[in-house]
């Protein structure tokens, strides 16, 4: 029998077998040859329409609306939402990120509120909320750590400026639109972990990013995360984990959502410090983020599944 078996497939489409199996199965957007044996096998055709799902996803189509669709009509959407998609940003060079945190900085230090609020408004004007949550806000909340811990910075700098800049956070995270039919996140840090900037700073690039954030804020045990994605039937759960003084404590608390979590439900962890309790914290259904564009691809893939 002529075809290709799924491991060909994901390897040429970029698509995950699970993708491939669930876009299948559940949204039957091919259907596939079988062996004697019941092995997959895929025309190239059948591949070429996967290629085309996995563009029309990744401009924002939900699989469920695109699956049933000839692949004909299938090319001409996608050939249109190409043609219509902006022209990412000009990248602003490391030096000029560096200016705007230099300048942050310095305000945090005077305790200048007014002058600090401007100047993260026009960091945003400039180089867009992107850049502003990737870039701007980790280096610059990393580098009021350092000066704390240096004791160039007293507690009250650290709060003041962590206040200012989660302000304009959860600002940004409120005028995001949201989709009646977008993927649900739900965002919080587990019980032990009192930094909201990093959950915060998760919740808005996943907003940006065409999902549903159910926000909690930060210091949830996990039962109550548990509760809060059955009720709100959240297709994802991201925790974020900057610091805390009980390492020991808060993975079990990772580890006790994942638990108590349909498998399908995956759990993502983010943040300094689970970065640092990787392998403590990594089990299947848990996935370790290392930067919030890492977070933002993990998302990015179970989104092309839901």
């Amino acid at each position: 029998m002529a075809g290709h078996p799924i491991g060909v497939v994901a390897e040429r489409t970029r698509l995950s077998r699970h993708v491939l199996r669930v876009w299948e199965q559940r949204y039957a957007a091919v259907e596939p040859e079988r062996t004697p044996g019941g092995q997959r096998l895929y025309s190239d055709a059948q591949v070429d329409r996967f290629l085309l799902l996995a563009a029309a996803t990744k401009h924002g189509r939900r699989i469920k609306t695109v699956a049933s669709l000839p692949t004909a009509e299938l090319e001409r959407l996608v050939a249109a939402d190409k043609a219509h998609r902006p022209a990412p940003p000009a990248h602003a060079d490391e030096a000029a990120h560096t200016e705007r945190v230099d300048a942050a900085l310095a305000h945090a230090r005077a305790l200048d509120g007014s002058s600090l609020d401007r100047e993260l408004r026009r960091t945003i004007a400039l180089y867009g909320i992107p850049a502003f949550l990737q870039e701007i806000v980790p280096t610059l909340m990393h580098r009021i750590g350092d000066e704390w811990q240096a004791g160039q910075l007293t507690i009250a700098h650290e709060h003041f400026a962590t206040a200012a800049v989660l302000a304009i956070i959860l600002e940004a995270l409120r005028s995001m639109p949201e989709a009646p039919a977008a993927p649900r996140l739900l965002v919080a840090t587990p019980a032990g972990e009192r930094h909201a900037v990093g959950a915060a700073l998760a919740a808005t690039a996943a907003a940006l990013d065409g999902w549903t954030i159910i926000y909690l804020g930060v210091d949830v045990p996990a039962a109550d995360i548990v509760a809060a994605a059955s009720a709100s039937r959240a297709e994802a759960v991201a925790l974020s984990i900057v610091h805390t003084d009980n390492p020991a404590a808060v993975v079990r608390e990772v580890h006790a959502v994942r638990a108590s979590m349909p498998a399908t439900i995956p759990v993502l962890t983010g943040g300094a410090m689970a970065v640092k309790m990787t392998k403590s914290l990594e089990q299947p259904g848990i996935v370790v983020c290392d930067s919030i564009a890492g977070m933002r691809r993990v998302l990015a893939r179970e989104a092309q599944v839901a």
